[in-house]
């Protein structure tokens, strides 16, 4: 596999965790288990999980624990296990993995704004890259919409025939859940932006990762002991709460985080977040023949546009890439010419030019002087442009 195509393969496989971590999160969370005591526990799995790699592999490239930087992963874990985490569960267990994953959809795009808004993307809209991009975020949103608002003929997994039903109003439990649900994503998208910040200035994700879940786990575990009265919602069994909590935080908590910050730091954040509608797809199609649950019409549709969006916004992010890239070897090229062009420097100045006495062999401090700043100045050069 070639080096360009690993980021989206890395993406895709982390959309089939999560996929995963919504149908079974679903099942506990049905069967009574508390959303807080669910995020406490995901969260200290994730810690337990991450630590040890984080411990050894960046023990030497870990830099110093300042307090902005304390405060930086605190509000992540208060953006990211904590808000939401709980919200997105509370929605969840009001509706259907699918149509929570359809609302969340919005991610990208909000994220696209923030990004834009902080400068950590650039929108140049007489460009047709960025056009796409604009255009593919919005079409991701519309097919959310679709999912969400219009249900059309019923499709039986088993039948596999057309029933058509009426389209009935959205129930309260469903406007209730997509406000939580709103909100979880508008904290998310603030997640990604602020981790991409936080990583320029603290550049071991592993260790940065693994700081962010044990926060969580703190803050998770007060607000568990605050909003369960009950101490005894704490204690879980060997059964499928314990296996929904160590599957969320290891797969959707300690895996996701290292690959997105990796990721994070590569491609930037809205090249994280455009992958999340491939969720509702995934979703669909695992529910609609694993589980034999019907899907409507209306879901179909909006999968389908929800792929149109996703390839575009992916290809605006590729040629983009692909830009920079030559943009990059271009500047190089032009400093390794201004440094070798003939416009009176020279990086290795002749016995003429710099005056060497031929019987010492010495050259004169003048001369060794203008010489050492002409490589200088190449060399910023250089570094400069490695820096574009």
């Amino acid at each position: 596999m070639s080096e360009s195509a690993k980021p989206y393969f890395a993406m895709i496989c982390l959309q089939f965790g999560y996929a995963g971590m919504n149908l079974v999160t679903k099942t506990v969370l049905d069967h009574g288990m508390s959303h807080y005591v669910l995020v406490a526990y995901r969260n200290a799995f994730a810690t337990a999980a991450i630590a040890p790699f984080a411990i050894l592999s960046e023990r030497k490239v870990r830099t110093k624990m300042t307090f902005p930087i304390f405060m930086h992963i605190f509000v992540l874990a208060l953006l990211g296990p904590v808000i939401d985490q709980n919200l997105y569960y509370i929605g969840l267990k009001l509706t259907s993995p699918t149509f929570s994953t359809a609302v969340s959809n919005i991610v990208p795009a909000v994220t696209f704004i923030l990004a834009t808004l902080f400068r950590m993307e650039k929108v140049e809209m007489r460009k047709v890259r960025c056009q796409v991009k604009v255009v593919g975020t919005l079409v991701t949103v519309v097919g959310s919409i679709l999912m969400i608002f219009y249900k059309g003929p019923f499709i039986n997994s088993f039948k596999s025939n057309l029933t058509t039903t009426s389209t009935s109003p959205l129930a309260g439990d469903y406007l209730k859940a997509t406000g939580f649900l709103l909100v979880a994503s508008l904290s998310w998208a603030s997640y990604f932006v602020l981790q991409a910040s936080t990583l320029k200035k603290y550049s071991a994700h592993l260790s940065l990762s693994t700081m962010v879940c044990f926060m969580g786990t703190l803050q998770s575990l007060a607000l568990a002991f605050v909003m369960e009265h009950n101490p005894s919602a704490l204690n879980i069994g060997f059964d499928m709460n314990l296996l929904a909590s160590a599957y969320a935080g290891i797969m959707s908590s300690s895996i996701a985080y290292y690959v997105q910050g990796l990721m994070m730091q590569r491609k930037g954040p809205v090249f994280v977040t455009a992958f999340n509608p491939l969720i509702v797809v995934i979703v669909s199609i695992m529910s609609f023949f694993v589980l034999g649950q019907g899907i409507y019409l209306g879901g179909v549709i909006g999968v389908v546009v929800l792929t149109v969006g996703v390839y575009a916004v992916l290809w605006g992010k590729h040629v983009d890439d692909e830009c920079e890239e030559i943009r990059r070897e271009d500047n190089v090229l032009e400093a390794i010419k201004c440094c070798s062009g003939n416009n009176g420097l020279s990086i290795m100045p002749t016995i003429d030019e710099a005056g060497e006495d031929v019987e010492t062999g010495k050259v004169t401090a003048a001369e060794k002087e203008s010489s050492v700043v002409v490589v200088v100045f190449c060399s910023e050069n250089v570094d400069n442009v490695s820096r574009c």
